[in-house]
């Protein structure tokens, strides 16, 4: 009463059956991987941020320059007009700067 047919339908259905099993278990495995690797990243990330803004506070502090928390902004300590005097101290020295090099340049071509 067993045909070679209904053998072969029987085998196919069970071939058929293994092999949804399996590719359920790699979809499940390879979306649990993915969802690991962005949590890990994610995590990577924020601690890289952490330690990125971490350094720049230490900077900062080293430097003695308080940041007022938006660009343009003055702070209590009027870090506003602290840079502007940065700023024409900066420009002032480079003045200097091009003066000694033009006086430089005029010695060193006579």
């Amino acid at each position: 009463m067993s045909s070679p047919v209904l053998h072969a339908f029987f085998m196919g259905r069970a071939l058929a059956d293994a092999v949804n099993e399996r590719a359920e278990r790699l979809l499940t495995d390879g979306l649990s991987l993915a969802g690991k690797f962005d949590a890990e990243q994610r995590e990577y990330f924020r601690q890289f941020t952490a330690d990125v803004m971490a350094r720049a506070e230490q900077a900062e502090a080293e430097s003695g320059v308080a940041y007022s928390g938006a660009p343009g902004a003055s702070g209590e300590g009027g870090t506003v007009t602290d840079l502007q005097a940065t700023i024409d101290t900066l420009r002032a020295e480079i003045a200097q700067v091009r003066v000694a090099l033009q006086q430089y340049r005029s010695t060193s071509q006579s």
